[in-house]
């Protein structure tokens, strides 16, 4: 009726309902490649890694195995951005790359990297106060879209006291140039600057903060789940780098401590007035 041979169906039936030793010889071998190479090795490397051992094995091979024995590689993938097709919106690069700023809430820097979350990519928005370096907002989504980088804005903005006529600068990306996230800057009276096309010189405070970020504080094969990336990016951001971390631009000081001598300053000279 289901068009299946006889044979076909008595070798299903009789198979064996246990592994053979040597099938489980080979799949004990891929356990400790995998264990070996701290989680990262593919089913090619690990492929590899057992036929070395005396246990021939190819990588399609290997492909299935792991899944039965529920083997991840934790090795991160290349990345690769999805264009937008939209037209280029007429906003300058007001910024110019003058990146010293000689007060708090006067010009804020945003922009995207992606972080991997053991199965798939995760994308952290980040919006850095360029007066001391300071991360005043952040986001994290599995989706690049307008609404994370709405989200960062929103906690920035809120954080700091609704504050009025901040310069916001940041790439020529669709997050940044869409309608839905320029209204948001027009609700706070914020005013847009844009990078040119391709220079990410134009925005590199924050490329420097994500390379600290991914160079002193991710985990060399990326977190394991998303909830764990949130962790190590709260941590990174409300710690270590805005309480303890020495900062170059602020003459070794952390950035909270810039701004909180900033302020007591100012404190200091309304009083005397």
């Amino acid at each position: 009726m289901f068009g299946i041979h006889r044979s076909s169906y008595r070798a299903w039936r009789d198979r064996p309902t246990q592994l053979s030793e040597t099938e489980q010889r080979l799949r004990e071998q891929m356990k400790t490649a995998h264990e070996l190479s701290n989680g990262s090795a593919g089913a090619r490397t690990i492929a590899r890694m057992v036929t070395a051992q005396g246990y021939p094995l190819s990588r399609y091979r290997a492909t299935r195995r792991m899944q039965a024995l529920g083997l991840v590689s934790s090795q991160q993938p290349k990345h690769r951005y999805t264009k937008a097709e939209q037209p280029r919106i007429n906003i300058p690069n007001r910024l110019d790359r003058q990146f010293d700023v000689d007060a708090p809430n006067k010009v804020w820097a945003g922009d995207i990297t992606y972080i991997w979350t053991g199965r798939r990519w995760a994308y952290l928005a980040i919006v850095l106060d360029l007066f001391a370096r300071q991360p005043v907002g952040w986001a994290l989504s599995l989706s690049p879209d307008s609404l994370l980088t709405k989200k960062a804005l929103t906690m920035a903005f809120e954080s700091r006291g609704e504050p009025k006529g901040v310069m916001f600068h940041s790439d020529q990306g669709c997050q940044y140039t869409s309608l839905f996230f320029r209204q948001q800057l027009w609700r706070y009276q914020m005013v847009q600057s844009l990078s040119r096309r391709g220079n990410y010189w134009d925005n590199s405070p924050v490329e420097r903060f994500f390379r600290s970020f991914k160079m002193e504080w991710m985990p060399e094969i990326g977190n394991r789940t998303f909830e764990e990336a949130k962790y190590h990016i709260t941590e990174y951001i409300i710690g270590y780098y805005s309480q303890f971390r020495p900062h170059t631009h602020n003459d070794g000081l952390a950035p909270r401590v810039v701004e909180q001598q900033y302020w007591n300053a100012q404190k200091t000279v309304a009083k005397n007035t």
